[in-house]
């Protein structure tokens, strides 16, 4: 248990520096911009804890509010996605599925690009819908949102497939 908190902290941590200091600084054509820190909801074991997932969604977006001056946009967007992170799991995992998996290319690679896919487009949705707050210029706000889900689920999906470590699993 101790060793998954510590994991926990470390990925954490790290997603916001990456954030913070490399990913926020790219900005292609001025429409797309990569938002990792959504891959520390995603990684989330399947059977956390609700509670310490919406708390952990807000901190998450609270920390990259206060480094990058965003005034609330990113704590109230991934504590969003927190909060239906169990219903859309609840749709793409099956129950017996879920005891302690944590989603991941290697281990059901079908569900955790669904899984990845809606928490990433609920999230950008409601990150520039935010930003935005206005649907006055609603084509360049559809394009930031696509553009960006896109360039972020690359990225999540070369890190997990990358760094996601391998589970043992038998078939009979």
């Amino acid at each position: 248990m101790k060793t998954g908190i510590i994991k926990d902290i470390i990925l954490f941590l790290l997603l916001i520096a990456l954030q913070v200091f490399l990913l926020d600084r790219i900005n292609i054509f001025g429409v797309a911009t990569p938002i990792l820190y959504i891959y520390f909801l995603i990684k989330m074991p399947l059977g956390s804890n609700r509670f310490y997932v919406i708390i952990s969604g807000f901190l998450l977006g609270l920390i990259i509010d206060i480094f990058m001056n965003t005034p609330g946009m990113n704590a109230a967007a991934t504590t969003v996605v927190a909060a239906f992170r169990e219903p859309i799991i609840k749709l793409i995992y099956t129950r017996d599925a879920y005891d302690e998996l944590t989603p991941s290319m290697n281990t059901d690679s079908k569900s955790f690009i669904r899984l990845s896919i809606s928490l990433v487009l609920l999230h950008q949705i409601l990150l520039f819908l935010i930003e935005s707050f206005t649907l006055f210029n609603i084509e360049l706000t559809l394009l930031r949102i696509v553009s960006s889900s896109i360039l972020t689920l690359l990225i999540i999906f070369a890190v997990d497939a990358l760094f996601g470590k391998k589970s043992v699993v038998s078939e009979f």
